[in-house]
């Protein structure tokens, strides 16, 4: 892979990374430090209906799964960010293949090539 190449890539993964810290933090702000009456903007001091308090304890779990989600994948661009400083960067980390320039273009922190990330999947 050439310089330009790698600097396409690093680029992609800098603008995703950029963008998954501000949903992440977008997300964190609104679930967690807002109560219910904040998030939906209610004045009233009326009680709530028990289910309004689940609907909102669904909402939050499932925004904080989300969140996860996006931290493990920001894990990811991180490391290949660094593989990119190590010149790694597009090679298999199962069989040292070369991992193909349109999986990367897709997938632009894709640690495996598609045969073992296959075999992954499949548990193999």
């Amino acid at each position: 892979m050439n310089k330009a190449e790698l600097k396409a890539f690093k680029d992609q993964l800098l603008v995703l990374r950029a963008r998954l810290r501000g949903d992440v933090h977008q997300m964190a702000e609104a679930t967690l430090k807002k109560n219910r009456s904040e998030a939906n903007g209610d004045l009233s001091s009326m009680p709530i209906h028990m289910a309004d308090i689940g609907s909102d304890n669904f909402e939050q779990e499932f925004t904080l799964s989300l969140m996860e989600n996006e931290g493990v994948t920001l894990g990811q661009i991180e490391a290949s960010l660094e593989r990119i400083e190590e010149g790694t960067y597009g090679q298999c980390e199962e069989c040292g293949a070369k991992i193909p320039k349109t999986r990367l273009k897709a997938i632009p922190f894709a640690t495996l090539c598609i045969r073992c990330a296959e075999q992954v999947e499949r548990g193999l």
